[in-house]
C-alpha cells in the first residue's frame, strides 16, 4: 500500500503540469518514440495547444511566464512591437500528435498568452508517434486519411481500421461521380464531395438524433461509420432506430441524391406527433390545483376533471425522434413532469394504437 501511494506521489511530481513546468519535448519525443517527420510548413496554430519547449522548457513556467518574474529585455521589446502594431515574424514549433513544442519564439508565445491570442502564425515540423498504442496508431491512420483525402476538418474515429474503410467509401463514390460526369473525377474531388453530400447530411442526422447521447464513448464519426457500414454495405437488420429506412436508404448515393433535395440539412421525416391519455388519481381536494399545474405543460393539450376511480384525464401530445419508440418518449414525460406533482397518487397511462378524427363533422 505504501508504495503504491509512493509511486502516485512520484508520477505526480514527475508531471510538468504539477510542477508547474512547461512539457520538454525531448521527453516527450522518447515517450512517443516520435521520430519520423514530416514538415506541414506556416499554419495558424491555437495558442493553447503550445504544451513545451524545446530547449527552454525549464525557464518558463506551463502559462509561458518567465520563472524570474524579471521581464526580459527581448520579452519587453516584443512587447513595445506589439503595442506599435509591428507584425511579428512566424515561430517554429515541433508538434506531436496535437500538442505544440516551441523551437524559436518562447518570448512570442509568452506575449501571445499574455494578452489572449487565440492563434498565432508558426512553422510546424510534426514528429511522428511510432510507439504502438491504440491511440497512436489511430493517429497515424487519421494523418493518412487527411493527406489521402484533402479533409481538413478532422474526422475522429476510435476503433483501428475504420478510417479504410471511409476511403473505400470515397472510392466507390469516385466511381459513381465518374458516370454522373461521364469524365475522371480525382479521389480527392470524390473526398471533397463525399464529406459534403453524404458525411456530413448523415452527421446532421446523428446530431439530431438521441443516438450520440447513447453512445457517450463515441463520436459521431464512429456512429457514421457504424451505421453506414452495415446500412449500405452489409445490409443487416438492426434492433434499433424506427423509421431509419426511410432517412437513410440502402444505398449510399440514393442518400446522397436525397440529401440534395434537403435545405440546411432539414428532415422533417424524423419528426412524428404522437398522442396520448393519461389518468391520474390525485389527493382529494387537490384536483383543480393540479389540474393547473398540468395544463400548463406545453405538451399537455387537453385536461378533464371525471368522476370514479381516477379524477383527471389527460391529453398530450408529444413529437419523438426516429430511435425512440412513443411508450418511451411518453412515460419519460409522465415520469418526470405529472407523477413528481405534489399530490398525484397513480398514473396510468394509454396510448392509441389507432384513431379517427372528425373535423366538423367530417371524417
Amino acid at each position: 500500500m505504501k508504495n503504491n501511494i509512493f509511486d502516485h506521489l512520484l508520477n505526480f511530481l514527475k508531471n510538468p503540469h504539477h510542477r508547474n513546468e512547461l512539457k520538454s519535448f525531448r521527453e516527450d519525443q522518447e515517450m512517443e518514440e516520435a521520430f519520423d517527420t514530416r514538415d506541414l510548413g506556416l499554419k495558424e496554430v491555437e495558442v493553447d495547444k503550445i504544451v513545451g519547449s524545446v530547449g527552454r522548457y525549464q525557464d518558463f513556467d506551463n502559462r509561458f511566464r518567465l520563472k524570474t518574474g524579471i521581464p526580459s529585455e527581448r520579452l519587453m521589446k516584443i512587447k513595445q512591437a506589439v503595442r506599435d502594431g509591428k507584425p511579428l515574424p512566424p515561430i517554429s514549433l515541433y508538434q506531436i500528435k496535437d500538442e505544440y513544442y516551441i523551437v524559436d519564439g518562447n518570448h512570442r508565445v509568452s506575449v501571445a498568452k499574455e494578452r489572449g491570442w487565440k492563434t498565432i502564425h508558426a512553422h510546424i515540423l510534426e514528429f511522428l508517434p511510432s510507439r504502438k498504442t491504440i491511440e497512436n496508431i489511430l493517429y497515424r491512420e487519421k494523418l493518412d486519411f487527411q493527406e489521402k483525402t484533402g479533409i481538413a476538418s478532422p474526422i475522429e474515429l476510435t476503433e483501428v481500421g475504420q478510417y479504410s474503410y471511409l476511403l473505400e467509401q470515397i472510392r466507390e463514390h469516385q466511381e459513381s461521380l465518374k458516370v454522373i460526369h461521364d469524365a475522371p473525377v480525382s479521389f480527392k474531388e470524390a473526398a471533397a464531395d463525399w464529406y459534403q453530400t453524404i458525411f456530413l447530411p448523415f452527421i446532421a442526422i446523428v446530431e439530431k438524433s438521441r443516438l450520440a447521447s447513447a453512445f457517450q464513448n463515441r463520436t459521431t464519426a464512429d456512429l457514421f461509420a457504424y451505421i453506414s457500414l452495415h446500412q449500405w454495405k452489409k445490409g443487416r437488420d438492426r434492433h434499433y432506430g424506427i423509421g431509419l429506412d426511410q432517412i437513410i436508404p440502402k444505398n449510399m448515393e440514393e442518400f446522397r441524391a436525397r440529401m440534395a433535395d434537403k435545405k440546411g440539412f432539414e428532415f422533417p421525416e424524423m419528426r412524428h406527433l404522437m398522442t396520448a391519455f393519461v389518468l391520474i388519481s390525485v389527493k382529494s381536494g387537490e384536483e383543480y390545483k393540479i389540474m393547473e399545474k398540468i395544463f400548463a405543460l406545453d405538451e399537455v393539450k387537453e385536461v378533464y376533471d371525471v368522476p370514479g376511480e381516477f379524477d383527471l384525464i389527460v391529453k398530450i401530445v408529444m413529437e419523438r425522434d426516429w430511435l425512440s419508440s412513443d411508450s418511451e418518449i411518453i412515460g419519460y414525460f409522465v415520469y418526470k413532469h405529472i407523477r413528481k406533482i405534489p399530490g398525484v397518487r397513480k398514473t396510468q397511462t394509454l396510448i392509441p394504437t389507432f384513431s379517427k378524427h372528425k373535423t366538423n363533422g367530417k371524417q
